[in-house]
């Protein structure tokens, strides 16, 4: 996939946060230094929005709520799990369509080395 300085940016973010915090925390934790990071690097970003769904063009009544939303478009998922599974990976894919964002990290703080995927729609 081609350079993406805003996933990058994202990233780096959260090499910082486990650099520092290291793996066997709770994802609250990660999500809390997550937050204060993007701060420090004045990445734009909204913890835990509502977003809408929609099916056939309907907007349904349940919200997606991701970890965050970076840059106004990019679905942020954050793991501390051994290992990302391809459930994990399925539900950011999912996520990404039914909330029609175009780009989705998925971070796992999990394991001793900070661990991502990046997605696109």
């Amino acid at each position: 996939m081609e350079q993406d300085p805003r996933t990058h940016a994202i990233i780096g973010a959260a090499m910082e946060v486990h650099r520092i915090v290291g793996p066997g925390h709770l994802e609250a934790v990660y999500q809390e230094c997550l937050e204060i990071e993007f701060k420090l690097r004045a990445i734009s970003f909204v913890s835990q929005p509502r977003l809408e769904i929609f099916y056939k063009e309907q907007k349904l009544k349940k919200y997606y709520v991701p970890d965050f939303v970076v840059y106004h478009e990019v679905i942020v998922e954050i793991k501390a799990e051994q290992s990302l599974s391809k459930i994990d990976e399925a539900q950011l894919i999912n996520s990404l369509i039914i909330s029609r964002h175009s780009t989705g990290l998925l971070i796992n703080f999990g394991d001793e080395s900070l661990r991502y995927r990046r997605f696109k729609n």
